[in-house]
């Protein structure tokens, strides 16, 4: 399933210029399109509002907001309008839109010390092109804007970078965002999912063919697709084997996860090998598992061998243990996913192989490239990119709009939840992406559809609460999804 195309802030420019100069949609006719999409949304998703409060940057997104003013006053709300700044430039497409906003009677506010009593706030101060922390007057009325409940962002919540979600300094929090023309992929992941909140879309009337010169800078997944019917006679080691190295002294319980998650996506035959230590206990209540102590890599090498696929790091240690598990998994010729301790030993020693799915939290992505989390977190796009060009493969960059980052495409997760923000979740995730590589998925595949699996899983699995969620309870909906046996 290829998935929504996303695109940049300076991609949606070039369309919007392209649609006046090639097919007839002139900048005060998109902007009239904008407003009207606005506030229909607005009518549909707060049907009993009566009073109104649109913030209007200098800009087009002030242009559009005063659209919405004028729209919304005509059907007879009681509407405060408050102009931002010294106001648009004479001449651009927003002016026109304050020209015919005061034709028609409307008036317009000072930014005041607090905002006025609302049934709806529209949230029109900055659109795309902020890349900075919002600083001044407009600053304050981003501040205020987040003081305030419900609001309507128009194209993007301000404060909100529209190409890597970072905010910078201050953002608006809306309880719905309405983007125009083209989806901005900046509001799928990261801080931006903490600002975006519900994401509709107007395209406004752009004809396809308006879009079709740009290639989209991401791909959004929001769903899991379920696998295709098995054979009536296919057997257990059609459907692949699956080695889980990991599982150092005190560690059991992440390999344990790991090798379930891959059982539970349909791997014929799920191998484990761990630190002697534990390695009796592990099947215990998962008699399906089989279980190899090590204590020395050439325990694991015939299991290597024998594997469609590698789990590597879930409990590993950095140990002379776990350096010489993870030197022999390196020599495996089937692909790998690499989690957890796989990829601090990587840290410590980079390589390269074009076959295996790295899969780090942004702490993790940051010891890989040298950086803290912050800078990580800052272009989450940029870091993802960075993983996949320094150490070859596929790099999913996990988080709040987990990241797949192809040598090709990048894909942006929009399922999940913050209740999957525990322990033991990643090892579930290392062994849904083996578990579908095993059944004869390629690596880059396997990791967007198990990324998409996994967090529908999640979400599925809170649907009584995100707060005591464990990576374990996605177990059943794993099966069920690639299934397609949920109602």
């Amino acid at each position: 399933m290829q998935g929504l195309p996303l695109y940049t802030a300076e991609q949606a420019r070039r369309i919007d210029r392209r649609a006046g100069e090639s097919f007839g949609l002139p900048g005060p006719l998109l902007m009239q399109r904008a407003g009207e999409a606005a506030f229909e949304l607005l009518r549909t998703r707060w049907p009993e509002a009566g009073r109104v409060c649109v913030v209007c940057g200098s800009g087009n997104n002030g242009g559009d907001g005063l659209v919405v003013a004028r729209l919304a006053r005509a059907a007879g709300l009681s509407v405060r309008t408050i102009l931002v700044g010294r106001g648009p430039r004479e001449g651009t497409e927003a002016a026109g839109a304050l020209a015919v906003w005061q034709a028609a009677g409307g008036t317009l506010e000072p930014l005041p010390e607090s905002l006025p009593p609302a049934d709806v706030y529209v949230d029109a101060v900055f659109g795309t092109g902020l890349k900075r922390a919002p600083e001044g007057e407009p600053g304050r009325a981003v501040t205020l804007l987040r003081e305030v409940a419900p609001v309507l962002a128009l194209d993007v919540p301000s404060g909100v970078d529209a190409d890597s979600g970072h905010c910078p300094g201050d953002a608006v929090r809306a309880e719905v965002t309405l983007s125009f023309i083209v989806r901005k992929c900046g509001l799928y992941t990261g801080r931006a999912r903490n600002h975006a909140g519900k994401i509709a879309f107007a395209d406004l009337g752009v004809p396809a063919a308006a879009v079709a010169d740009e290639t989209p800078a991401a791909w959004l997944r929001e769903t899991a697709s379920p696998l295709p019917p098995r054979l009536a006679d296919s057997h257990k080691g059609d459907n692949g084997r699956v080695c889980v190295i990991g599982g150092a002294p005190g560690f059991s319980g992440a390999v344990r996860m790991a090798a379930e998650a891959a059982l539970r996506t349909g791997a014929g035959l799920v191998t484990v090998a761990m630190h002697p230590e534990h390695a009796g206990l592990l099947n215990v209540g998962r008699w399906e598992l089989m279980v190899r102590g090590v204590t020395r890599a050439e325990g694991v090498r015939d299991l290597i061998e024998a594997a469609d696929v590698v789990v590597v790091g879930p409990g590993l240690a950095t140990d002379a243990w776990g350096r010489a598990l993870w030197q022999a998994a390196l020599g495996a010729r089937c692909p790998l996913v690499v989690d957890a301790d796989g990829l601090n030993l990587l840290a410590s020693s980079p390589t390269r192989r074009d076959d295996w799915i790295l899969t780090p939290h942004p702490g993790e992505a940051g010891r890989l490239l040298g950086c803290d989390t912050a800078a990580v977190q800052a272009d989450r796009f940029a870091a993802a990119r960075r993983l996949a060009e320094r150490f070859g493969g596929t790099a999913v960059l996990k988080g709040a709009g987990t990241l797949v980052q192809a040598p090709q495409r990048v894909t942006v997760c929009g399922a999940g939840n913050p209740g999957m923000a525990t322990g033991g979740m990643g090892d579930v995730l290392g062994g849904v992406i083996a578990g579908l590589i095993a059944q004869g998925m390629a690596p880059q595949a396997a990791a967007e559809e198990g990324v998409c699996l996994h967090a529908t899983a999640g979400d599925l699995a809170a649907a009584e609460g995100e707060r005591g969620l464990l990576a374990t309870d996605l177990y059943p909906w794993l099966r069920r999804l690639v299934n397609g046996t949920v109602r």
